[in-house]
């Protein structure tokens, strides 16, 4: 899982980022609107935390922008503005969900990994395909009821693969992905070549299908 934390306050960016991290969640951020762009120009997110205060311009703009070019990235507005108009605009550009400062970093997380949930997984907190069933919250992965040990980047690319079946992904989406913008600073991507081996690998000694398939020349694809 993959976000983006919009915020000028870095105080709050770094405690949010940290906190997430903790929990599993690869983050990035932006302190400002021209950072915001470039990120949401060059990269896709699970879920956008967009403070709508911005020093260099406003967070609407980067709801309108988003909407412009048909993004799906899921989008929860954190401000401490709080109005019924501030609200209903967010929500008619596009956002998703509103908090307002000060929160709780467990209420984000949980609103957070909410929100995702019902954008790829249609709400459930269990991930199931076949015989493979992932727990969300637990972060515990079952094969035929028994129990499968994942590093964070195995679980986080299965639930990846899982959340885009019958897609091709490009190796540079899956590197994206996992890695965040540090993706661009790789010389290669051929990593990813060894993360989708050892998952193939533990999940048929686990009994599990062979369902991520090699698409030459293209990337994977999760298929039955």
């Amino acid at each position: 899982m993959k976000i983006l934390i919009i915020e000028d306050e870095q105080d709050i960016a770094q405690s949010i980022q940290s906190y997430f991290k903790d929990n599993g969640v690869k983050c990035e951020t932006a302190h400002n609107y021209v950072q915001a762009i470039h990120k949401i120009d060059n990269y896709d997110y699970d879920c956008i935390l967009l403070d709508l205060g911005l020093p260099d311009g406003d967070g609407f703009d980067i709801l309108r922008e988003l909407r412009s070019k048909d993004k799906t990235d899921g989008v929860i507005i954190i401000s401490a503005k709080e109005t019924l108009e501030t609200r209903l605009e967010s929500f008619s550009l596009g956002a998703d969900d509103y908090l307002t400062k000060p929160f709780h970093l467990a209420e984000l997380l949980v609103r957070m990994q909410a929100l995702v949930r019902r954008r790829n997984f249609k709400g459930s907190n269990s991930v199931v395909f076949q015989e493979i069933r992932i727990e969300v919250f637990t972060k515990t992965v079952l094969v035929n009821g028994q129990k499968l040990e994942l590093t964070r980047k195995e679980l986080n690319l299965l639930l990846f693969l899982i959340g885009n079946n019958d897609k091709v992904l490009s190796k540079a989406a899956i590197a994206e992905h996992l890695s965040g913008d540090m993706a661009d600073m790789l010389d290669s991507h051929d990593f990813i070549y060894a993360h989708i081996k050892n998952l193939k690998k533990k999940l048929a000694k686990a009994g599990s299908g062979d369902y991520i398939k090699t698409v030459y020349g293209e990337g994977y694809k999760w298929e039955k």
